[in-house]
Order: C-alpha cells, then sequence, then structure tokens
C-alpha cells in the first residue's frame, strides 16, 4: 500500500501551498484541519483523504491515524499562532494556549503517527514549525516565542530519539503573508516597517516556505536531520540598513 504525508493545517496557507507541491509530485495526501468546508475543498481539489478537528483537542491525533488507516510516509504540523502582546497584558491562558498549539500538540501528532511510520517502506520525515522570534528577542514576541522555542527542543530531541528510522526537521519562517498574519497586516505603517527589516526587502509567501518544506519531505533530503532551517527573507542573521 501507498504510503501517505500528513498535513496539519492542511487546509491553509503554508500547509495547503505544501500540499499543493507534495500533490503534484505524486504524494498520497491526508489532511487535517478545524474548518470542515475548507478542508474538504482542499482535500477534494489534490485527492486526498481528511479529518476535521482541534489540535486542542487530545482525542484527534488517534482518529487522524484510524481515518487514514495506511503507511505514513511524512508529516508535516503547520498549525501555530501569532498571539502577540506584553507579559503585562498576557495570562495564564494565552501561554498554555500557545504552547499547546505549537509544541504540545506537535509532540502528539508525531507520537500518535509512530506506528504507522514504521510500516511505511520508506524513512519517514517529519516537519515541524519554529520562528525566528524563537532565535531573536523581539518585543511583544513572549508568549509565542516560549512556544516555539519548545519546538526547537522537540526537534532536536525527536531527531536524536527516533534516528536512524526517522527524520525530523524544522523551519523557522519570520512574518509571512498568510490567513494567520491578515490582522498584523493591516497596519500599512506597521507592514512597511517589519519589511525594511528584511534583508529581501518583502514579506514571505506561504509558497516561499512551502518550496522548502517539500524539499525536507523528500528523498533528496535523506541525509538532513536534526535541522532548524531558517527561511526568512535574512532577517535571523542579516543586517542590512547600516552599520
Amino acid at each position: 500500500m501507498a504510503g501517505t504525508v500528513i498535513i496539519y493545517g492542511g487546509s491553509g496557507g503554508i500547509g495547503s501551498a505544501t500540499a499543493r507541491i507534495l500533490h503534484s509530485r505524486g504524494k498520497r495526501l491526508h489532511l487535517v484541519g478545524r474548518n470542515e468546508v475548507k478542508l474538504k475543498a482542499v482535500a477534494d481539489e489534490f485527492d486526498a483523504g481528511f479529518s476535521v478537528g482541534d489540535v486542542n483537542d487530545s482525542t484527534l491525533f488517534s482518529r487522524v491515524m484510524e481515518d487514514m488507516n495506511s503507511p505514513c510516509d511524512g508529516l508535516i504540523y503547520a498549525v501555530g499562532t501569532i498571539n502577540l502582546g506584553s507579559i503585562r497584558r498576557l495570562g495564564e491562558e494565552d501561554f498554555l494556549t500557545d504552547f499547546k498549539v505549537n509544541a504540545l500538540g506537535a509532540a502528539l501528532a508525531v507520537k500518535a503517527a509512530l506506528p504507522l511510520m514504521k510500516k511505511s517502506d520508506l524513512v519517514p520525515a517529519v516537519l515541524l514549525f519554529s520562528s525566528v522570534a524563537a532565535q531573536q528577542g523581539f518585543t511583544m514576541h513572549t508568549s509565542v516565542s516560549m512556544a516555539k522555542g519548545a519546538v526547537n527542543g522537540l526537534v532536536l530531541s525527536l531527531a536524536a530519539e527516533l534516528a536512524p528510522k526517522v527524520r525530523i526537521n524544522g523551519i523557522a519562517p519570520s512574518l509571512i503573508r498568510t490567513p494567520l498574519s491578515e490582522n498584523i497586516l493591516k497596519n500599512e505603517k506597521m507592514t512597511d516597517s517589519i519589511v525594511s527589516a528584511h534583508a529581501m526587502q518583502r514579506l514571505g509567501s506561504a509558497e516561499d516556505i512551502a518550496e522548502t518544506a517539500a524539499f525536507l519531505m523528500s528523498q533528496e533530503a535523506s541525509w538532513i536531520t536534526g535541522q532548524i532551517i531558517g527561511v526568512d527573507g535574512g532577517r535571523s542573521m542579516l543586517r542590512t540598513g547600516g552599520c
């Protein structure tokens, strides 16, 4: 039986952009998301299976495995939050929600998929999503930076624990144009300021991230594991505004 790649967050932004590339390369897909109408439409486009649910519901992960019922060639956890604000405003629930969605959900998704990964004819690949904000200190990013820092640790620990039978990598984007960032980008002055902080002088797109994601899931990346790769227009490493 052909193996399947699971994509959590498969109906929006980075998830659907990556699904499009993988589908074009003949990969069988199973998509997971909260919005049933949107998810079904994307699944129909890519001839994919799908499961509807929220990653805050811990029963979702085992149900995804039951719905899929085929060897798992890989897993992409493209689910996240952008909860910005001063620590003075953030409450316990903010921190817990960001941690559960970004880090705990990723860990539970991988754990649930391991039995089906053992049935794959390939070395399965897992891709998680960090953030440039887990590498640099940005104001108003306390909660999301903490959660994404946990994702970094998860990538490294799982890559060590599961090698050589499973590869685990992460992508750390800067802010990109997706439905998740719409509220932030409504402010034109703020958007211009964010753009100017990038050496490439533009925000990224879902497609920018998806190309790297698809590569990391491919056999061409079979010797890459335990890496957190910045796809961020140079923001994490470059300062081009003068001395």
